[in-house]
């Protein structure tokens, strides 16, 4: 069995995604990256990942499919033969926001599958795993945490499907928090505010112009290293007594003001 801890980070190979994988690698973790582009187009992220010291494993995987869940894991078995942490972190955007008027059920069905059903019972067969290898050796120290948004509680009536999946998200943090206690462990939720990533570059001008505004507390985008920390901190063990916790990294947007 692989003596370093592993953590798979899925959505892993961009964006905030590759920011906490390069963190952990940081912290001593061997990595594996989930993600479902072609694997000649994730050498850069890979490659930079093994020279912070990290064994690698890429998975291309779509985590909306149990199949492909289910290969991924077997190969992360197969690879170290361990799993300590899981950071559901895969997720993705309507391909096109529309008023709540106007939202199909196609887009609403895209993203509870990927968002919210995938992360969800990859989490149900990872912590199957988790409470294994607990049972095997005592001193195991697993952890989950899930990457959700300030769009968990805060409407946008643009993107309603989005909103909808990340609220479940968090629902699903506590759900498990509450499962997975008896086992000692815990299930942590990272919930982000403005990232600058891929997913956010279509609407630079109109947060440039909020954030200038005085949206924010700490009047800057966030950046994939601000959550990254967050994760770090959980997959470390910083805060073993406080499972189902939320930590918010937006910049206090979430602090009500006059």
């Amino acid at each position: 069995m692989n003596q370093k801890r592993v953590a798979c980070i899925t959505g892993g190979a961009r964006g905030i995604g590759f920011g906490i994988a390069q963190a952990l690698a940081r912290e001593g973790f061997d990595i594996v990256i989930a993600d479902i582009r072609e694997e000649s187009a994730v050498t850069e992220p890979v490659f930079q990942l093994t020279e912070l010291g990290a064994k690698v494993l890429y998975c291309q995987a779509d985590v909306s499919v149990a199949a492909a869940r289910a290969t991924m894991l077997a190969r992360i078995r197969e690879t170290f033969g361990r799993l300590d942490v899981l950071v559901n972190n895969a997720g993705v955007a309507p391909a096109v926001r529309a008023d709540i008027l106007d939202a199909t059920e196609e887009s609403f069905e895209r993203l509870m599958r990927i968002n919210l059903q995938g992360p969800y019972f990859l989490t149900q067969s990872v912590a199957r795993w988790m409470i294994e290898q607990k049972k095997a050796d005592p001193g195991f120290r697993g952890a989950i945490v899930n990457i959700s948004s300030i769009s968990a509680t805060v409407a946008s009536t643009g993107r309603g499907e989005y909103c909808i999946s990340k609220a479940g998200v968090s629902m699903a943090t506590q759900l498990w928090a509450a499962r997975l206690g008896e086992f000692d462990i815990p299930v942590y939720e990272v919930r982000p505010g403005i990232i600058q990533t891929d997913m956010t570059a279509t609407v630079t001008a109109k947060y440039d112009k909020l954030i200038a505004e005085g949206l924010l507390v700490q009047s800057r985008w966030g950046q994939p290293g601000d959550v990254a920390r967050a994760v770090a901190m959980f997959a470390r063990g910083d805060l073993p007594y406080s499972t189902g916790q939320v930590v918010f990294v937006d910049g206090g947007l979430n602090v009500h003001r006059l």
